[in-house]
């Protein structure tokens, strides 16, 4: 299902894309989040990644664990084991990419080292999901660095700022993030007139207010507001409730 699914057609409705694995659905980035947007309907599973202390990469968006479970402790100071006691639903790697197939996986790779990024790829290969991730990135260097590791791997560029999209483009990216307030017309056109396809996170950045549109957090969004995404025709849309998506009633 997931074959070509990053290379497809441009001319095609928008990928739902289930963002922490669809928090909106089950605890998020766990197995049941996982099945459960599989069950409804999307095309791809988006989760993070960190490693522990003993480099196991591990699915947990924030860098500690105060917000999920109430430990102040870096998911980089703790064990597997350590962080499976505190918090049981931890989802490893292997299990992500085991627990997604057939669908597409993005992976939105919270490090910022060659060799972390390179451990990363290699676990994508060797369980046969290359032609199904999309690996994201926060840097123009980490772009550059995952297109030396692979030549065939798509490439997510995380970056804040849509004047980078040239910059982002030369350095290998495929695709480009654009914020839910930033995704108009001419900015969705100008990434795509880079050479990039165009994937839209719902909700407010964390850190910065934006006044241009409902003040929902990342990864939600109400029914005004994806009509309005739809409206310029990104190639995905990443948000908490995929079924908004999947749903027949929404149109596209």
């Amino acid at each position: 299902m997931a074959i070509g699914l990053w290379k497809r057609s441009p001319d095609r409705r928008p990928l739902a894309i289930a963002h922490r694995g669809g928090a909106a659905l089950a605890p998020e980035n766990s197995i049941s989040a996982f099945r459960t947007a599989a069950a409804a309907g999307v095309d791809a599973i988006e989760t993070d990644v960190r490693l522990t202390r003993d480099g196991v990469p591990v699915c947990v968006h924030d860098p500690d664990l105060s917000r999920l479970c109430g430990d102040p402790r870096a998911v980089s100071d703790l064990d597997l084991a350590t962080l499976r006691s505190l918090l049981p639903s931890i989802v490893t790697l292997g299990d992500a990419l085991g627990a997604s197939d057939p669908l597409g996986i993005l992976l939105d790779i919270k490090l910022s080292h060659e060799g972390q990024i390179a451990q990363i790829i290699s676990d994508v290969a060797q369980r046969g999901a290359m032609r199904r991730a999309l690996i994201g990135l926060r840097s123009i260097a980490l772009i550059d660095t995952t297109r030396r590791l692979s030549k065939d791997v798509a490439i997510l560029a995380f970056l804040e700022d849509p004047a980078c999209a040239d910059a982002a483009r030369a350095a290998g990216a495929d695709w480009f993030r654009l914020w839910q307030g930033s995704a108009t017309p001419a900015v969705s056109d100008a990434v795509r007139e880079a050479g990039m396809r165009v994937a839209v996170m719902v909700g407010q950045p964390r850190s910065i207010a934006l006044p241009e549109y409902p003040p929902f957090p990342v990864g939600q969004v109400d029914q005004q507001g994806l009509e309005r995404i739809l409206a310029i025709k990104p190639d995905a849309i990443l948000l908490d409730d995929p079924r908004m998506m999947t749903r027949p009633t929404v149109s596209t």
